[in-house]
C-alpha cells in the first residue's frame, strides 16, 4: 500500500464537515500540487483532481492516521466526489449526520469500523 504523506496537517481546528473539507483540501493542495481551483466540492477525485487511484488512497489513509478513522472495503466505490469524501470522514468522526449518498450495507461497515458515527 503506497505510504501516507510524512506532513499531516494539525487537526484540532477540524469542528464540522466545512472544515474537514477544507483540511483534505490542503492535504490534496500541498502533497500532490493540485490548482485550489481545481478542488471545488463536485470536483471528481480522480478526473477533475487528477489524482490516480493509488494517490486516493493514500488521501484516505492520511484522513484515516490523522482522525482516526478506519475506511471500510469499498470505500472508493462509495465515494468519487471530493465533497462525499469530506462528508463521509466527517461523518465517521462524529461531525456531521449520515451522508444520503453510501449504501445501507456500506452504512453499517462504517458503523463497524468507526464508534463515532452519528
Amino acid at each position: 500500500m503506497p505510504e501516507a504523506p510524512a506532513m499531516a496537517q494539525p487537526t484540532e481546528d477540524v469542528k464540522n464537515w466545512m472544515n474537514m473539507f477544507r483540511w483534505i483540501v490542503k492535504l490534496i493542495r500541498d502533497e500532490y500540487e493540485v490548482d485550489e481551483a481545481s478542488l471545488t466540492r463536485c470536483s471528481v477525485l480522480e478526473t477533475d483532481c487528477g489524482l490516480a487511484i493509488e494517490q486516493v488512497e493514500v488521501v484516505l489513509d492520511t484522513i484515516s492516521e490523522s482522525f482516526a478513522l478506519r475506511f471500510p472495503a469499498g470505500t472508493l466505490d462509495e465515494v468519487v466526489k471530493l465533497d462525499e469524501l469530506c462528508m463521509l470522514a466527517a461523518w465517521m468522526k462524529g461531525l456531521y449526520k449520515r451522508p444520503e449518498f453510501i449504501s445501507a450495507g456500506f452504512e453499517q461497515r462504517c458503523r463497524a469500523a468507526n464508534a463515532a458515527c452519528g
